[in-house]
């Protein structure tokens, strides 16, 4: 779309907000239907993601003209930014208990808008139902822990759990540097000062520079998002601060490997060295469909031990995995496999499921096969006491 086709000034008192009033009804039954996202597109009709698909909620088509007055009517006097930018990042209060993260863009039809939708309630890593491991990141002082998985797997759901485990128990300073802002922590035993890239600041990497000379215990960065952010969160780390972010990387082996590869040649050894010094956990999320239609989080996780330190340092990312799982009974660690097999174990997703999440589907498949045949033994060695005119019946059963 061509900017001479819009004006750029938007007169507030001149606007109906009746797109917005429409827009309203489409969430409030996002809500209803525990959707997660709600998709509006210009000369399509609306559709939103409910568990994980993507469906068709409206007849009507949003015309090019409607969705120009939308973006007017939610963006104001920001409306001149958008049109700059080709694209803005947004917040949009629903209520008093749900908000939006929005996101506005031109494509070639007019204008599309995503919103996402944010409890204003901050779940615990108990509710969420997070391994119960990720309870020890909130008792570190120093370091960098990073929330890795693609977009929509609950990463900024898991890191407000952690912040507001911290501000519950703790007392220190926490600065966030979000784009937008999306959950809002109260100060508890905690001081919290949040800004919002755009409001508050230009950028992640002058908020996080100034971060460093606002006495904090602990920053969270939205997302490391260039090589300067990187950089300097992991100067932070290696000062005795605790650092807080999410990268858009599938596990911890590509993570790590993310990290050090965005930074030139000659520069790389030094940072494996630093981020070897300073990792303290990785956690790589997937979110999976459980049996009952719902969602879940499927938690690789890593701490930097003795061992992952060495391999770090060594270059030996691919044997992170293994190490993972050895890890498991001492440490807490473990694999995107072995957490899909544990759901699997409490009938919480299916084998399917597992399979089409798993990093190793061959592998997965034979763990499950393999345990399903020790629980059949197992059962089958039970039943041995059983008299045989009753083991007829538990065949009939099985059949």
């Amino acid at each position: 779309m061509e900017n001479t086709e819009l004006d750029r000034n938007v007169d507030v008192n001149e606007l109906t907000f009746e797109m917005t009033k429409r827009v309203r009804q489409y969430m409030k039954g996002l809500i209803e239907h525990e959707g997660s996202d709600l998709h509006i597109k210009a000369n399509s009709q609306v559709r939103a993601r409910i568990n994980g698909d993507i469906v068709t909620v409206t007849k009507e088509k949003i015309t090019k003209e409607e969705s120009i007055m939308l973006a007017k009517e939610m963006l104001r006097r920001r409306f001149a930014e958008f049109v700059e930018k080709k694209e803005i990042d947004f917040l949009y209060v629903y209520d008093e208990k749900i908000r939006f993260r929005g996101n506005m863009f031109f494509q070639m039809d007019g204008v599309s808008a995503v919103f996402r939708v944010i409890p204003v309630e901050i779940m615990t890593i108990d509710q969420l139902e997070l391994p119960e491991a990720l309870h020890k990141l909130t008792d570190i002082s120093r370091g960098l822990v990073l929330v890795t998985g693609v977009t929509g797997s609950g990463k900024s759901t898991t890191l407000a759990a952690l912040i507001d485990e911290i501000n519950r128990k703790h007392r220190k300073h926490i600065i966030t540097i979000e784009d937008p802002i999306e959950f809002v922590h109260k100060d508890r035993k905690c001081l919290i000062n949040q800004r919002s890239i755009g409001q508050d600041s230009l950028s992640f990497a002058n908020a996080l520079r100034s971060a460093l000379r606002e006495d904090p215990d602990i920053i969270l960065v939205g997302e490391m998002r260039d090589v300067e952010t990187i950089d300097t969160a992991l100067h932070a780390a290696e000062t005795g601060h605790l650092v807080f972010s999410t990268l858009h990387t599938l596990d911890a082996k590509e993570t790590i490997n993310r990290i050090i590869s965005v930074f030139p040649a000659e520069d790389q050894n030094r940072v494996r060295n630093t981020l070897a010094s300073v990792l303290e956990g990785v956690l790589s999320q997937r979110l999976v469909k459980t049996v009952d239609g719902k969602k879940t989080a499927a938690v690789e996780i890593l701490f930097n031990t003795s061992y992952i330190q060495k391999l770090i340092l060594e270059g030996r990312d691919m044997e992170i995995k293994d190490a993972l799982d050895e890890g498991t009974q001492i440490y807490g660690t473990q694999s995107f496999d072995t957490a899909l097999l544990k759901l699997y174990q409490k009938d919480k997703i299916s084998m399917k499921e597992a399979l089409r999440h798993a990093s190793s589907p061959s592998d997965l498949k034979l763990r499950i096969e393999g345990m399903n045949a020790n629980i059949k033994a197992g059962e089958a060695g039970e039943s041995a006491f059983i008299p045989e005119h009753d083991s007829d019946i538990f065949a009939l059963k099985e059949d």
